[in-house]
């Protein structure tokens, strides 16, 4: 079998300016960014299907001392069959070229969006 090719994906701020070589922009927030027009988050899609749970979204809060059980419980999250199938249409664009996941979240370290994409690289035999 020969080696697959790895995955181009990067993260940002969807408040952050789009760029050229952001290649496809999908937002992978469950809710509407504040404040944000459609038009000015450039989006070529919006994937809410991967993200956490509302109910493991509000018991994180984003308290960073949480995160690694808040990775671990959306780990376990991203198993489900219909994140599962929202995480093969994320894979088939990052194989398509540069997939720029996009967030509202301000603390991108302790974030989803890591989570999300140590997943998709690490799922399907792709590293």
């Amino acid at each position: 079998m020969a080696p697959s090719r790895s995955l181009d994906v990067q993260v940002k701020r969807v408040y952050d300016e789009a760029s050229p070589d952001d290649g496809t922009r999908v937002l992978v927030d469950r809710l509407w960014p504040r404040g944000l027009s459609k038009e000015r988050a450039r989006l070529d899609a919006w994937e809410k299907e991967p993200a956490p749970s509302n109910e493991l979204r509000r018991w994180y809060d984003h308290d960073p001392e949480r995160y690694e059980e808040f990775a671990e419980r959306y780990r376990h999250e991203l198993t489900d069959p219909e994140r599962s199938a929202a995480l093969d249409r994320l894979r088939a664009l990052a194989r398509d070229g540069r997939l720029t996941l996009l967030t509202a979240t301000k603390d991108l370290p302790h974030g989803h969006v890591r989570v999300l994409v140590d997943a998709l690289k690490r799922d399907r035999g792709h590293v």
